[in-house]
């Protein structure tokens, strides 16, 4: 919206800042930021009010990661995230972009998925929510809905098919028929959002990853849709993307607002309204601007999850069938509970307290992000 006032720059030349992307990008940031930090303790409070709070399950095999004190966190927290980052959207971005409104939507749409999920756990008194047949319709339904919306749009429908790989500087398929690219789609965005969704299970360990993530596809935004810098280093140029940069900075903003509030000790959780919508917003980007296989680098945390929860579940399954019993990979999966396990295990030995293991957990995980968040740009030059 504020876009617009660069219009008026022949009457006041500093309007002319309005029109770069990096200052758009760094004032939505900022105000998503802002937003969090002024809304952030009166939604907790709401929350609170209203007794929407965290459901922990009474299983004897969750003894030994003992998350039972944070049974009644106020959880639902993604509205702070999704609200925030809106906000800033409108302020920032382009509005006429549809790229934009694109990506707005799906974040819009995958937290109402993860409402609907969350308000049936609360309702129920029972962490299970939707069946995961529902959520898989749910997100299939809406792949097909912004696969014919890439498909209208002339600045993206050119490279809606082709698939890209890093390291490779033409697409590897240059033109997938139109259920192959819907099946891809579908694996990018189902698996993205319950990737984020399974790392949601410590204290600011999704959120804090997140950020990375949203860092370095605002970077790699800002190169695609920039013509000079996509011909340099050879990757698609999309028309119109440089306004995914300004939304990956609100993004980031946000994140990192409510990463303030959900830091060790968490006051608030983001559920799984904030799971899916995050997930699904960085899904669409990756989509949209061609660079889908570079999240399983850049978001390696979330791809690492999802992977143990895999391994684990059909490890078990073929030890069970085969070797006259389940055996497990992990202590625990997701992998973050394996970790804290093994980390609280040294810490009692070496006489520390536990209680410090899963904040040396999520910080080890965010380092790990930040770094694979690096090489994955890296892989822009590296072809």
């Amino acid at each position: 919206m504020l876009y617009y006032l660069s219009e008026l720059s022949n009457l006041f030349t500093p309007l002319n800042l309005f029109r770069y992307v990096t200052f758009r990008a760094f004032m939505g940031a900022g105000t998503a930021f802002l937003l969090s930090l002024l809304l952030g303790r009166w939604m907790i409070g709401r929350l609170r009010a209203y007794r929407i709070g965290q459901i922990v399950r009474r299983d004897p095999e969750l003894a030994a990661i003992n998350h039972a004190g944070k049974a009644g966190t106020p959880t639902m927290g993604g509205v702070l995230i999704i609200f925030t980052t809106l906000v800033a959207v409108l302020l920032w971005c382009q509005t006429s972009n549809p790229q934009v409104w694109l990506v707005a939507a799906t974040m819009l749409f995958m937290g109402a998925v993860g409402f609907a999920d969350d308000w049936l756990k609360l309702r129920e008194r029972d962490s299970k929510g939707l069946k995961e047949w529902q959520k898989l319709a749910l997100q299939g339904l809406w792949v097909v809905v912004a696969f014919v919306a890439i498909e209208a749009v002339p600045g993206t429908r050119s490279h809606a098919r082709q698939l890209m790989a890093p390291f490779f500087k033409a697409p590897v398929i240059a033109d997938l028929t139109v259920p192959g690219a819907l099946v891809f789609m579908f694996l990018v965005l189902v698996g993205t959002t319950n990737a984020v969704n399974l790392t949601d299970g410590l204290d600011g360990l999704a959120v804090g990853c997140m950020n990375s993530v949203a860092a370095a596809y605002l970077a790699m935004a800002y190169v695609a849709g920039n013509v000079v810098f996509a011909n340099y280093l050879q990757v698609p140029s999309i028309s119109g993307a440089h306004e995914l940069a300004v939304l990956c900075g609100c993004l980031l903003g946000a994140g990192l607002g409510f990463l303030w509030w959900n830091a060790y000790p968490a006051k608030v959780f983001m559920g799984d309204t904030g799971s899916l919508a995050l997930g699904g917003t960085i899904a669409m980007i990756a989509i949209l601007i061609k660079q889908e296989l570079t999240l399983l680098i850049v978001g390696f945390v979330f791809a690492a999850e999802a992977g143990s929860v895999l391994i684990q579940r059909y490890w078990f399954k073929y030890t069970r069938v085969f070797r006259g019993g389940g055996r497990r990979v992990f202590r625990m999966a997701p992998i973050h509970h394996h970790f804290e396990i093994v980390s609280k295990e040294r810490a009692a030995a070496e006489g520390r307290s536990p209680d410090s293991a899963e904040n040396s957990v999520v910080i080890r995980f965010w380092i790990v992000s930040i770094v694979c968040a690096l090489l994955g740009l890296a892989t822009l030059k590296l072809r």
